[in-house]
């Protein structure tokens, strides 16, 4: 995941001042579509590497595909399909954290028994500024940049007050359907 996409993430997180300390961390678990091109395929171990063009450039996202799943036997390199696939993020409140720029924790959440995530980062930043009525947040990286971000879904912000340390976590786990393009 590139590092605009997960710091656009983090503070997608972080919008609601107010209410009491989170103790517990806030977790958000969507569904996502994407039309895509199927760019590559790994059918030992079940993952899918799709391409999606646009506006001069290219992204690459792959996801594990469970079993259940129909349609992924069929597939070939080049197929134009939408896939629905799961993720998530969780913020939670980390007093006295050292802030932590964005990193790679794949192998570790697979080594934990969740064999199903295809990638996963953390990052913990400090909170500076909250706008609850623009749905937005600006956080300060271990590098010291102040990085503004609009948050879509202000249940991951709960809790969360000007001056806290957070850690965030995004998990892209597996595709729960797979169907041609059109």
């Amino acid at each position: 995941m590139s590092r605009p996409l997960f710091y656009a993430t983090v503070l997608m997180l972080l919008w609601a001042a107010g209410g009491a300390r989170a103790q517990a961390p806030n977790v958000v678990t969507t569904e996502s579509t994407i039309q895509a091109k199927v760019d590559r395929i790994e059918r030992s171990i079940r993952v899918v590497t799709l391409r999606q063009e646009g506006q001069g450039s290219s992204a690459l996202l792959s996801v594990y595909v469970d079993p259940t799943v129909a349609g992924f036997d069929g597939l070939k390199v080049g197929d134009s399909v939408t896939v629905r696939y799961v993720e998530s993020v969780i913020v939670q409140v980390r007093p006295g954290a050292a802030l932590k720029d964005t990193r790679d924790t794949t192998a570790e959440a697979k080594k934990a028994g969740n064999a199903q995530v295809i990638e996963q980062t953390k990052a913990t930043v400090t909170i500076e500024e909250i706008d609850p009525q623009g749905l937005s947040v600006t956080y300060r990286t271990q590098d010291n940049r102040k990085v503004l971000r609009q948050v879509s879904d202000k249940r991951l912000l709960e809790g969360i007050r000007r001056g806290d340390r957070v850690e965030v976590t995004m998990t892209r786990e597996r595709a729960v359907s797979i169907e041609p393009g059109r």
